[in-house]
């Protein structure tokens, strides 16, 4: 036993948690994002954290770390210049892609088409040709493949995709032209699509691993020199990255996979929301994690987060698998303003982000945000982050002021209460997103609220929502690192398997999910987990013969060893009616199998809470005033440490701890749980 670190990078902050595995007991720090490097904010927050627990690094066993490397690399347009070798008659592939465009039925007229990540003149053909069975019509041209590879040396690529059509069913040629590489291109990473994603459909294969290219050499350079400043500061435990759907990688492998990462970050957070939700009690749940740019959502059904096959950033759409987690540009850095044309106020997506900040800071910013909103409304202390971030109250009322003046409001507070209606209302939609749109009743389901503003405005959440009990776990602006150090080890293997059921049975088909089983199995036993400890879930991709789009159904192993065929036939029936209300008469099929591998969840202990008598007096820090419901009214502030399993807050108050504030509404109240974690439910009806 030892101590786990747990590290997330956000937009903002970058938040470390250290939990000792024997006692449960956790120590957190908070420090300011640097995103021209990130591993200097990580090793500032290691150094007090460790600092701060009495601790030397080289205690520290596991280092688990959340990352958005990768996804910056291509939110900012700063990925490697990245040569693409294709089959001939294929180069356009990138360029003519798929015909869906975001927006309205006109949104082609206004959409401007971004550049592929592999630019057409970095493209190149080379003869060879196999078929969808595997069978090679077309010999490789070794001579031609080396001539176009030695073009690419000569534009400078700084890595390489190799995307053959066809090569998910025989990748002999890619792994030829990988050799030829080695030679041509010495030094340069070289991302095959067979290796990257062996399934069908050549676009979305190509994409996906010329975006795993993209990130590369950013991410390599980045693990390296992260890997290498923690071997520096005295830390000898390896370092794992959290991958997009909620596992642990090595951090080597994760530097080879990159696209793998692209939700890094946000599957932390749903993870370290199962880890609370379970010892609370509650399995099925809504994720709602605010943080200082953008807040994340996310479906946890049967204490399981629902994962998804498609992983967006941006503009680019790639097939990997993650947590399904949806985005909007709401954040407690979010900017209002209000538009001279329409009068009408806006919240977002503009974020004041880390530099210059809320105006409430006192950084430098002096745009209205949703902070300063909240500073107005007497949300917010004057203090943050344990003291180390003083508020400035005037700038805060100033910058809301201009809202107040641009829209005629009588005063800083109403403008103040529009700003937080609207950010509410946003963050409404993506909710809403992820369960009425999927053919789930909010109503019937939690809603965890986590990330440094989220409390504050997770009671209008639940309002809005109807989902109760809202939970607030410990350490809420830090859950995102609670997740890196509480989750396991995670290896997946897939295969495209186009036949329809008749053409099957079930001895075929375990047959072919043993075989990725075994493969997924052994690359985690080369990470360190024995495959005593590892378990298994299968996922297939079925649809009706004849449609366009799979459904993927996820299965168990007592499934598997079962009625395979006819089980997996009625939970295909059965998600196809959830989803779309209908069944079709076509014969079923099946396009794509997967089987995800993971090794035991750590033993981390969970730490139970001293009974209270309900009554949180002795939590009690001060008496204030808030603006709720129109008017100024008494609240009370609460010290979150000091509070025990039990007690019972009544709203108005606000709760404040180290990394985040709660916020409980009048007609509500918030019920410390054992575990920690604050469940606030309505007290009175309507």
């Amino acid at each position: 036993m030892g101590y786990r670190l747990g590290v997330d990078v956000g937009g903002t902050f970058t938040d470390v948690l250290l939990v000792d595995e024997e006692t449960g007991v956790s120590h957190r720090a908070k420090t300011a994002s640097t995103p021209a490097d990130q591993s200097e904010g990580v090793l500032n927050g290691i150094r007090k954290v460790c600092r701060d627990a009495g601790i030397e690094p080289a205690e520290v066993a596991h280092v688990l770390h959340g990352t958005t490397v990768a996804t910056n690399a291509i939110l900012q347009g700063r990925g490697a210049r990245v040569g693409l070798v294709t089959t001939e008659g294929f180069r356009q592939v990138l360029q003519i892609g798929r015909s869906f465009v975001p927006g309205g039925l006109a949104g082609w007229i206004i959409w401007p088409k971004p550049e592929p990540l592999a630019r057409l003149e970095h493209t190149v053909e080379i003869p060879g040709r196999i078929t969808a069975d595997g069978e090679v019509v077309t010999p490789l041209d070794e001579d031609r493949a080396r001539a176009a590879l030695r073009r690419l040396a000569g534009a400078g690529i700084e890595a390489l995709t190799v995307s053959l059509i066809n090569s998910y069913a025989d990748d002999a040629h890619e792994r030829r032209v990988a050799e030829l590489a080695a030679e041509e291109l010495p030094g340069v990473p070289v991302s095959l699509s067979s290796h990257v994603l062996p399934e069908m459909r050549e676009y979305e294969r190509t994409v996906t691993t010329v975006a795993n290219s993209y990130v590369q050499p950013e991410v390599a350079r980045y693990v390296g020199n992260l890997d290498r400043s923690l071997t520096g500061s005295g830390i000898a435990a390896p370092l794992a990255v959290l991958r997009s759907d909620g596992g642990l990688t090595r951090a080597d492998k994760a530097a080879e996979d990159p696209v793998s990462l692209l939700l890094s970050g946000p599957a932390g957070g749903v993870t370290g929301a199962v880890w609370f939700a379970e010892q609370a009690g509650f399995p099925d749940f809504l994720t709602f994690d605010m943080g200082g740019t953008s807040t994340d959502v996310a479906l946890v059904l049967g204490g399981r987060p629902r994962i998804g096959r498609e992983t967006s950033v941006g503009d680019l759409t790639v097939r990997a698998t993650s947590v399904d987690v949806r985005t909007v540009g709401a954040g407690g850095g979010s900017i209002a303003h209000v538009p001279e044309l329409t009068k009408a106020l806006r919240v977002g997506p503009q974020s004041a982000g880390a530099d210059p900040g809320p105006a409430a800071y006192g950084t430098g910013g002096t745009d209205p945000t949703v902070t300063d909103a909240n500073v107005v409304l007497g949300y917010l202390p004057t203090e943050l982050a344990g003291g180390e971030i003083s508020l400035d109250v005037e700038a805060a009322r100033k910058a809301v002021g201009t809202v107040a003046e641009a829209m005629g409001l009588p005063s800083v507070e109403a403008a103040a209460a529009g700003i937080i209606d609207i950010v509410n209302e946003n963050m409404l939609g993506a909710l809403r997103l992820i369960s009425v749109q999927q053919g789930f009743d909010p109503r019937e389901f939690a809603l965890m609220s986590f990330g440094g503003a989220g409390p504050l405005h997770a009671n209008a959440l639940g309002r809005l929502t109807g989902s109760w009990p809202v939970i607030v776990p410990p350490s809420p602006g830090v859950l995102c690192a609670y997740g890196d150090a509480t989750t396991c080890a995670r290896d997946e293997s897939a295969r495209t398997m186009v036949r329809r059921f008749s053409t099957l049975d079930d001895t075929e088909l375990r047959a072919a999910l043993a075989e990725l089983a075994d493969a997924a199995a052994g690359r985690l036993e080369a990470e360190g987990v024995p495959r005593g400890s590892q378990t298994a879930t299968y996922q297939f991709d079925l649809r009706y013969h004849g449609q366009g789009f799979e459904i993927p159904v996820e299965v168990g192993r007592a499934t598997v060893d079962g009625d395979l065929l006819a089980e997996l036939g009625a939970a295909f029936d059965a998600e196809h009616k959830r989803l779309f209300s209908f069944l079709l008469d076509n014969e079923r099929e099946v396009i794509n199998l997967r089987v995800t591998v993971s090794g035991p969840r750590p033993e981390v202990a969970w730490r139970t809470l001293p009974e209270g008598d309900g009554d949180p007096s002795a939590a009690l820090v001060r008496e204030t005033e808030v603006w709720m419901d129109g008017a100024s009214v008494p609240a009370r502030i609460f010290d979150r440490s000091k509070l025990r399993a039990g007690d019972v807050v009544a709203g108005p108050a606000v709760v404040v701890e180290m990394d985040s504030t709660t916020l409980v509404l009048s007609g509500h109240a918030a019920t410390v749980h054992p575990s920690g974690s604050l469940l606030i439910r309505p007290t009175e009806e309507g």
